[in-house]
Parts: structure tokens; sequence; C-alpha cells
């Protein structure tokens, strides 16, 4: 079937097509009848207007490209969805890509190699470098989200993160203000791309700081990734060991809930033996058993904060947004 074109609506009508351009535009006079009369027949012939042309002619396009590491992981999966459903209700459009953490991947993804046109990019970065962006010559917006390219904003690339050491500390003073002395760290990397490890562990160590308890290295569990199985293996080297521990800070929700499942499988139960808490507050923390406590601002605050800067007047300036956080306490602490 052919696309019913602007033309088609203005001969069935029998008015010039800048007359329905009017209408559909919401620009010019046109007398209320003409009006309901063109938007019965736009809506009896099926007429929708070609975005995308219109975009082409007045030179910018309405397509954001979302990219992101791995969507199979719930935190990228959620704010996938989000930034769909807020761009639609602004009339956007989004095209989504996943780079794999690869380098390579991400540079293209910035220099908006084999993409169409698009008026703004989003990447979460893993691997990618200061270098990198400082010599990117593509000149569509970029904003950058994550803690990997906290360093990395500048007059024409933008950075959407979290206060990651204050977050995480305020989530281990929780577990601290409920009686817990020997916390466990799930989630340290020693290499890779490992900022949001870094600045995770970080907090964890200030909040056992600050309240007098030791940093016992036991209690600090290594992973390679921010994964289910991540933090199901790790729970499960730390009970192997006979590390006496009451209670889990994860670095992210993921290795959270590989944790409440590997202490499920050991008969150890959540919380009256041993207290999880989460990082990123995803939508599925509210629906395991029991509900996981989490910290952050949560896919979908980050979404609406990343179209503040799409949209926003300030987007030729140096931007760097760091969200609130907070503890959001369900029946796991």
């Amino acid at each position: 079937m052919e696309r019913v074109t602007l033309e088609d609506v203005a001969r069935r009508v029998g008015v010039s097509a800048k007359t329905v351009s009017n209408v559909v535009h919401g620009t010019g006079r046109v007398s209320s009848d003409q009006r309901e009369l063109i938007q019965n027949v736009i809506e009896e012939l099926g007429y929708r207007p070609n975005i995308a042309a219109r975009e082409l002619r007045q030179g910018r396009s309405g397509v954001i490209a979302l990219a992101l590491p791995d969507l199979r992981e719930p935190y990228f999966a959620d704010l996938a969805s989000y930034f769909v459903a807020a761009a639609k209700e602004r009339g956007r459009n989004v095209l989504i890509t996943q780079t794999g953490g690869d380098r390579d991947s991400e540079r293209s993804v910035m220099e908006a190699e084999d993409l169409p046109s698009v008026g703004t990019i989003v990447l979460s970065p893993l691997r990618l470098t200061a270098e990198d962006v400082a010599r990117r010559k593509n000149t569509t917006s970029l904003v950058l989200l994550g803690e990997q390219a906290e360093q990395f904003h500048s007059a024409t690339v933008a950075h959407v993160g979290v206060s990651n050491v204050r977050a995480a500390q305020a989530a281990v003073e929780h577990l601290i203000a409920r009686g817990h002395r020997r916390i466990a760290a799930v989630g340290v990397q020693r290499e890779g791309p490992n900022a949001s490890s870094t600045l995770r562990a970080e907090g964890y160590a200030r909040a056992l700081a600050s309240a007098g308890l030791p940093a016992d290295e036991a209690l600090r569990c290594e992973v390679d990734l921010f994964s289910r199985a991540a933090g199901s293996a790790a729970v499960q080297r730390l009970i192997d060991a006979g590390t006496d521990f009451d209670a889990l800070f994860c670095f992210n929700d993921s290795m959270a809930f590989g944790a409440l499942y590997t202490l499920a499988q050991n008969g150890i139960r959540v919380p009256d033996d041993v207290a999880v808490v989460g990082f990123d507050d995803v939508d599925e923390a509210r629906y395991t058993i029991p509900a996981l406590t989490s910290v952050g601002p949560g896919p979908r605050k980050i979404s609406g904060e990343l179209f503040q800067i799409i949209d926003g007047p300030d987007a030729d300036r140096p931007i760097e947004h760091l969200l609130d956080y907070e503890v959001v306490v369900r029946e796991s602490s």
C-alpha cells in the first residue's frame, strides 16, 4: 500500500497542500470548518507526516542514538525502556545499539559511523578514553553516561552520572545503623573498566572507617563482571571460605540478585541471617524474594535527566550532571 501524502489529502478536500500543511503543523490561518474537514480526511485516509523528510529539509534529526554496553543487564534494559518511553512522549524516535563494552564499538558510535542521521548520541562507555573523546571529529551532540566517563565532559560533551562514593557510603551506613558489623563488599574489580567498582569501594571503606569498623580484606569479594553469575559465585566463595559476615553490599543490583539466589541455596535467611543491599534500584528489585533494598536515582530518573540535557537550553555549555541518590529500603535489609 502506497504512503498517503499531504497532496492526497489536499486533493480530496479541494484545497492547497499549503493549507493542509498549516493544519498538520498548527500554523497559518485556516477557518474552523475547513480545519475540521481536513482533520476528518486526514483520519479517513490515514495520513501520517513524514517526519524523517521534514527533519532532513530542516537540517536536523529528532532521532536519538542510545548506545549501551549490555542490554541483558537489568539496569541497561530498564534504562532503554524508560528512555524510549520518554522519547515517545516528546515525539522523538530512538535507535538503540549495543556496544558490548568494546572500545572500537564505542568510538564508532561516538563518531556516528554506520548510523543514520541522528540529532543526539547518548553513550554509556566502558572502554572509551579521554583521549578518544578529545580526538572526536563528529559534531553531533554527545551525552556520556556513567562513571567511566565522569571526567570526559567538555564544552561539547555532556555527562550524566551519580555521586557513587556518597551513594555507596549511604548504603553501607544504612546497614551499620541496623547493627551489622561484618559487611562484605561484592563487586571489587582491580583491572579493566573499573570506575564504578573503585568509587563504590571507596564509599564502602569510608562508611566502615566512619563507624570505627576494621577493613577486613576477607570481606572484599572480587568479580570479573557486574552480573548475576558473578555475584552468585562471589558469595559462594565467601561461604566456602567460612568467612563470618552478616550483611552484603553489592555494587549493583544484578550481583545482589545472584547473591540472594546463593544465600537461599545455602539455607541462609535474608534478612534474618544476612542483610543484602544493591545499587541502581532497577525495577526488578521490587519483585525479588525478599524485595531488595537498593540505592540510586533509578533508570527512570536518569532517563528524565538525559532529556533535560538533550532538550535543554544549556546544551552548548560544559555540563556535568550528578544526580541525587536515595537508599530505598525494602525487606532484604
